[in-house]
């Protein structure tokens, strides 16, 4: 008997809480509808925008190729001049490298003051422009400007701090700095993440400075 008043009393509580649930689904269910239909808007919105900046980055890559294609440096400037700011400055970069590639020096250089110049460009774009100018006017820089520009890129934990202390063994070579620059070259080789060229070209370097490199100098890097 206590059995069948239990099971009783189980379908009472069933039937309440059953009847509970409908009353709390027929006045909130539309907002769990709201929240779905959110959710599935968002997901549709992130793939649209998703494929759209994807056929943009495409379009844009073939301009820039059909640009490079001309051998005119300012086709590549003239590719989407009010695009976004990341293109415009990757496209003033190509075009200095084209210009430097043409003997247009100035232009170059003029491109990649452009870029050193903008806020948008960033940390890592504004420090390649630097470097890059710095490589194009080499010794013809102001010597300060240059070692100033060099002494920041060359900083512990810089994007570009092995290529700028390379350039620095450079500006030390061409001062007459010959044991400054050897001493230099020393350190750079002691550092990690050094590429095989990179350290094919300080060994060369050493070389040229009379200087006879350490067999492990030569050695690809295991």
């Amino acid at each position: 008997m206590a059995n069948q008043n239990d099971n009783f009393i189980d379908e009472v509580f069933d039937d309440l809480r059953r009847e509970r649930l409908f009353r709390l689904f027929r006045r909130w269910g539309w907002v769990a509808g709201l929240v779905i239909l959110g959710i599935v808007a968002g997901v549709i919105w992130r793939e649209y925008s998703q494929a759209r900046d994807q056929a943009q980055a495409r379009a844009w890559g073939d301009a820039i190729l059909a640009a490079e294609a001309t051998g005119d440096p300012q086709a590549i400037m003239d590719v989407d001049p009010q695009g976004a700011e990341s293109r415009r400055i990757l496209g003033a970069l190509l075009a200095a490298s084209e210009w430097s590639e043409a003997d247009g020096d100035e232009a170059a250089a003029q491109a990649l003051r452009d870029v050193a110049g903008d806020q948008a460009a960033g940390t890592v774009l504004h420090d390649l422009a630097e470097l890059k100018l710095v490589m194009l006017q080499g010794e013809t820089m102001d010597p300060a400007q240059r070692d100033e520009i060099l002494s920041r890129l060359s900083r512990a934990g810089a994007p570009f701090e092995l290529l700028a202390l390379e350039q620095k063994a450079i500006a030390l070579i061409g001062a007459g700095r010959t044991d400054d620059a050897v001493n230099l070259i020393r350190q750079i080789q002691e550092k990690d993440g050094l590429s095989q060229a990179l350290r094919l070209r300080l060994s060369e370097m050493m070389i040229a400075l009379g200087v006879e490199p350490e067999p492990s100098e030569n050695m690809p890097a295991g």
